[in-house]
């Protein structure tokens, strides 16, 4: 290879670092946005198109560049590298001291997206020295774009699942800035000796900040991580699907999903025991449970309370998830270590996709899932999710599902209800008031037996064959009952997988009554 192909094919393995890092960055920032601004859809919609348009003002800033290329080059690498590595970090620590997280978010986004923009460029001008017009601009172009795949391959199946967020921009910076100190290194015999003890200068700047970054990143995500609850962190792990953290205050712990609260133990049997023993206790001869969500095991738990029951499956997305409930003591504490119970079956794959694929039937089907926030949680709440619910329900089988809060999200709730109600089940509302997270309700719905009958028959029940700590006959009138609704509804789409209104319904909610 002739020296001016080996020049040329440095400057691209360093745009190929450039697109790989810098499209993980943009990655790391649209999670970030999603989980401290919420609505995942539009924070990845949005956080991308930025830096897409960032780039186009980086390359337009090119244009300005008349002298030293290559020495800005490097300088650009260096200044990157370094931004990439410390997105995260910057995000978590003014998350901790300002309301306005989502202006730096975006900010940093520009950032990024502005010095890929410029370097592309420098690159191609560089170039044009070792290639013809022709090869350069493709060569340039495809050696960024194929380092965007490798980004974004690497982001999805080992960056987010296994080094998280904390470490993961590291590992990209690190990456670029070592490509970076070669192309310094190749071509320093082209840089200016001006520039020489600037760059110098720049690159141990970079590995001090890198070195002390990698090593206080732990502890200064804890900080920023730790501002976001009230009480004290006792857990935090980012999984492929969703960020998981426990606090703790006093001897009760909380669990949170994606910032949102899932749990606490100081009132989780106030949702529960709504959730599983009205079911269970009108459909005596249950020996199939399916449990869709319900990956911290608390549902399991209570099931488990039902000696004829043979077997239960607990569908969850997350084996992050589950394998915490089989085996972290704080949840194995709070679940009765349900999860290792010889009848529990743990599948970890999408709610509907398993409905679509099973063969079983079930005698019970428990829907305990997050509420629909986002489009992607919506499609479990649809009329094609409870046909295939309705579809895999034995003869005089029973379905219930969590429906989010009836008086904070009223529409919502009422969309729920009547989405089921479109595929020919007959429903039942039923709330409770649950301290940690007020006012929740659920849905059980049969596809046989009249609303009116299951009401009846939901408050007979006395629970004298079960051991629970809350719920009783009393409790079962209280919660089947319901006055007017606090807001006016109006017409009420039904929620489908095309046209997913319940999550517009939901993000409407008046939550601030709460």
């Amino acid at each position: 290879m002739s020296a001016e192909s080996q020049k040329s094919l440095i400057l691209k393995i360093a745009l190929f670092a450039t697109g790989l890092s810098g499209i993980v960055a943009e990655y790391i920032l649209s999670t970030l946005a999603s989980y401290f601004l919420g609505d995942s859809i539009l924070q990845w919609t949005m956080t991308v198109s930025t830096m897409l348009f960032s780039m186009g003002l980086g390359s337009r800033l090119s244009q300005y560049v008349h002298r030293n290329l290559l020495e800005k080059l490097i300088f650009t690498e260096f200044l990157l590298s370094v931004t990439v590595a410390f997105v995260a970090l910057i995000v978590y620590v003014l998350a901790a001291w300002t309301s306005y997280v989502g202006f730096f978010i975006y900010f940093l986004s520009i950032a990024v997206g502005a010095m890929i923009g410029l370097e592309i460029p420098l690159v191609t001008r560089i170039n044009e020295a070792y290639e013809s017009l022709r090869v350069n601009i493709a060569a340039v172009m495809e050696k960024d774009y194929y380092g965007s795949l490798v980004g974004g391959a690497f982001f999805a199946f080992v960056g987010l699942p296994y080094l998280g967020l904390t470490y993961t921009p590291f590992i990209l910076g690190i990456t670029n800035f070592s490509v970076a100190i070669w192309l310094y290194l190749k071509l320093k015999d082209h840089v200016e000796k001006r520039f020489i003890w600037r760059i110098n200068l720049a690159l141990g700047t970079s590995v001090v900040l890198l070195l002390a970054g990698l090593f206080f990143a732990k502890p200064i995500v804890l900080y920023g991580e730790q501002a976001k609850y009230k009480d004290q962190v006792v857990f935090t792990k980012q999984s492929a699907y969703q960020k998981i953290v426990l606090t703790q205050w006093k001897e009760n712990y909380w669990l949170f999903i994606n910032g949102n609260q899932q749990l606490s133990t100081l009132d989780e049997f106030l949702y529960h025991e709504p959730l599983i023993h009205p079911i269970m206790q009108l459909v005596p001869h249950a020996t199939n449970v399916l449990v869709l969500g319900g990956g911290d095991g608390c549902a399991a738990r209570e099931i488990l309370k039902y000696p004829q029951v043979e077997k239960i499956t607990v569908v969850d997305l997350d084996p992050m998830m589950t394998d915490l409930a089989k085996e972290n003591p704080i949840f194995l504490g709070f679940n009765g270590n349900s999860m290792n119970n010889p009848k529990v079956k743990i599948i970890n794959q999408d709610g509907f996709q398993f409905l679509e694929q099973t063969q079983d039937f079930f005698d019970v089907i428990i829907v305990d899932l997050p509420d629909p926030k986002t489009v992607e949680i919506n499609k479990l709440y649809t009329n094609s999710f409870y046909e295939l619910t309705k579809r895999q329900l034995r003869p005089n089988g029973l379905l219930i599902t969590q429906a989010g809060s009836p008086y904070y999200a009223t529409q919502a709730f009422r969309c729920v209800e009547r989405t089921m109600q479109s595929v020919g089940l007959n429903t039942v509302p039923m709330h409770n008031q649950i301290l940690t997270m007020g006012q929740w309700g659920w849905l059980l719905a049969s596809k046989e037996t009249d609303s009116e009958t299951l009401r009846k028959r939901l408050q007979r029940l006395d629970f004298e064959n079960v051991r629970t700590r809350w719920i009783t006959k009393e409790a079962m009138m209280m919660i089947t009952s319901f006055g007017k609704d606090l807001k006016e509804v109006g017409e009420i789409e039904i929620n489908t997988i095309h046209n997913p209104v319940l999550q517009r319904y939901y993000l409407k909610g008046n939550w601030d009554l709460f």
